[in-house]
């Protein structure tokens, strides 16, 4: 027998660093399907043609149909990668060791998807009633949101009056200035978030004049799910 390793080839016939190399082109096919559908569903709505996803996507449409069969498929996919990213977020943040930035960076990155969602994700839920079960990790993420919120106010850097429902009321005023700005809607948003975080400062709170008492507002419209 020779002492020479046998050439291997995949049960398909394809060598294992070619077959390497395919694994690696379908994902980013996958990675950038999934870019170019948000941003046209985001655009256009739920009705855009699989034709014009893969023409944008620089993929064949059996290319497309092969990864995403029915359009519902890629519409769920979409989103769940969407949610994925924004629960992720507040993960970071906590990983942070600066309490201040972490909870900046939440507000930040969540209005920044939020600009470019267009309302894509409220879309979804309601073209496609009871197909998706986000509470448990929106209940999460808000919880890890709860901690960061606290860790910033006993850094001293986050106004000791900021309440959790402050939150929705961020995410509401962001959305309006999204609903306004139209294509500028990033660069609006940036701006307004930059002001707002500003105000959250606690060198800028003055004890003699309190806030007016938070009100309770759901976030369920804001991450496009019903209320229960």
């Amino acid at each position: 027998m020779s002492a020479e390793a046998p050439h291997m080839r995949t049960r398909s016939g394809v060598e294992p660093d070619e077959a390497a190399g395919l694994r690696a082109d379908a994902v980013r096919n996958r990675n950038r399907i999934l870019e170019v559908a948000r941003k046209l569903f985001a655009e256009r709505g739920l009705d855009v043609p699989m034709a014009a996803v893969a023409r944008h996507a620089g993929v064949g449409v059996a290319t497309l149909y092969r990864r995403f069969p029915t359009r519902e498929s890629l519409i769920t996919e979409v989103f769940a990668d969407q949610f994925a990213a924004c629960v992720s977020v507040v993960d970071d943040a906590l990983a942070d060791p600066d309490p201040w930035r972490g909870f900046c960076t939440v507000i930040e990155r969540v209005c920044a998807m939020q600009a470019v969602d267009r309302g894509f994700s409220a879309a979804v839920v309601a073209a496609f009633p009871g197909a998706f079960d986000v509470e448990q990790e929106r209940d999460r993420a808000l919880r890890g949101f709860a901690e960061l919120t606290r860790r910033a106010k006993e850094n001293g850097r986050l106004r000791a009056d900021f309440a959790q429902d402050d939150l929705t009321l961020l995410l509401m005023a962001n959305c309006g200035i999204i609903a306004a700005t139209a294509e500028t809607a990033p660069a609006a948003s940036r701006r307004l978030v930059a002001y707002l975080l500003d105000g959250l400062r606690a060198v800028h709170a003055v004890p003699a004049k309190p806030l007016p008492p938070p009100v309770p507002l759901s976030l369920h419209e804001v991450f496009g799910s019903p209320r229960p």
